[in-house]
């Protein structure tokens, strides 16, 4: 009998799609969507039948979807998607349902940055001094405990998004006042951690932590969304049994089991000081995006969104997951304002690298600047040697350029 698996995909973005057509593809798997858009071409019939919804950030809306799919087909098996802004919407309709899963109370750890980093503290595990602030009065107290530079973000943020740091009283009060801050509306405030900054991925199956994956940030993401000639990338490293990947293992998959996750994945970014101490940023209980996801099935040569189906529909890991190649990823960004009206060096930049580019996304002419890390494009490269793919990387940023006209 076909095994009910409601996907809440809202907009058939090609990364989304990548997951949806995993779990479709999977044994025994009747593939059921809550959408906002359906997906078009050759994903139009990848749902075996799907409701659509106006709101799908509503859990009202979510719920009514479920509610109209269960009607037609039967009690759920499984309730996914992949948005962190969905997380804890999901695990609530899965309470409703009875669906296995992760819980409303871990999905709500890992959504709520203040909660999550007491949990993690408690554990016993390094993470940045913060303090959920409610006034003007409060941010002053941590800033004079803990000293400047502070980082500000929503209590419910995703990664460098909607962060930024402050360096002076004037400063924070400023922003303090600028974000509303009050009783009901506070924001999280924070050490700044200071050093190189890495991201570590794990699969957890039946809530030990199965398998792992880091990579290196260069620069950190707060440094790319604060300064516009940088152009961000991201290495994966061949090498994953030296000294450091065994700590950064150790803090990861202690970190998962603080938090309660089950089935799925895991995206942790965290530092290593100068003195070679390491700090947990914050943890999310879905796939990395950025590209991430991808390379990560490129360095261990796998099917790595199969991967995350099997585990969050068939609590499995599936796989061998060997570390193959090094990977990198170069974020195409370029000075100025406007819109996209040309790039340079496409051939200079194939003829260089060419031979190792495993997926590449050039800017579209016309298209808005993106003013986020991710820059407006990518390029994709592996080799079994990390320097080499460190070499391809600097290249692609060296000889390809975006050019912007307002």
């Amino acid at each position: 009998m076909a095994r009910n698996v409601i996907f809440v995909a809202p907009f058939p973005s090609d990364a989304t799609m990548r997951f949806v057509r995993a779990v479709s593809s999977l044994d025994d798997v009747r593939l059921l969507g809550v959408v906002h858009t359906p997906p078009t071409g050759e994903d139009a019939g990848v749902y075996h039948d799907l409701v659509r919804v106006t709101e799908p950030g509503s859990l009202e809306d979510v719920l009514d979807g479920v509610e109209v799919l269960r009607r037609r087909h039967g009690a759920p098996y499984r309730i996914v998607g992949i948005l962190e802004l969905m997380m804890v919407t999901l695990a609530q309709a899965r309470a409703r349902y009875g669906v296995a899963g992760t819980s409303v109370e871990t999905a709500e750890l890992f959504r709520e940055k203040a909660r999550m980093k007491e949990a993690l503290g408690a554990a016993g595990l390094p993470v940045a001094q913060h303090r959920l602030v409610t006034s003007e009065t409060q941010a002053a107290a941590f800033a004079e405990q803990v000293g400047f530079p502070l980082i500000l973000k929503p209590p419910a943020g995703m990664g460098a998004k909607a962060t930024f740091r402050v360096s002076t009283t004037a400063e924070l009060l400023r922003a303090i006042r600028g974000l509303g801050v009050n009783r009901c509306s506070p924001v999280l405030a924070e050490e700044m951690l200071r050093g190189s900054e890495h991201s570590f991925e794990t699969i957890t199956v039946g809530g030990e932590p199965r398998v792992f994956s880091i990579s290196d940030y260069l620069p950190g993401c707060l440094e790319v969304l604060e300064t516009p000639w940088i152009q961000w990338a991201v290495v994966l490293p061949r090498e994953v049994d030296t000294p450091r990947a065994e700590r950064a293992r150790k803090l990861g998959f202690a970190a998962v089991k603080a938090l309660g996750l089950e089935d799925g994945m895991t995206h942790m970014e965290w530092f290593e000081r100068a003195d070679g101490s390491l700090a947990i940023g914050e943890i999310a209980a879905r796939p990395p995006g950025a590209q991430l996801l991808h390379m990560t099935g490129v360095v261990h040569d796998i099917d790595v969104y199969r991967a995350w189906a099997r585990a969050v529909v068939d609590g499995e890991l599936d796989a061998p997951w060997n570390r193959k190649y090094a990977a990198g990823c170069a974020y195409l960004r370029g000075l100025g304002r406007g819109r996209v009206v040309g790039v340079s060096g496409v051939r200079e930049t194939h003829e260089a690298v060419g031979e190792w580019i495993v997926e590449a996304k050039l800017p579209t002419i016309g298209a808005l600047r993106n003013d986020g890390y991710e820059g407006d494009g990518y390029v994709i490269v592996r080799h079994e040697r990390t320097e080499k793919v460190e070499e391809l990387i600097a290249t692609i940023l060296r000889t390809l350029k975006i050019h912007y006209a307002s």
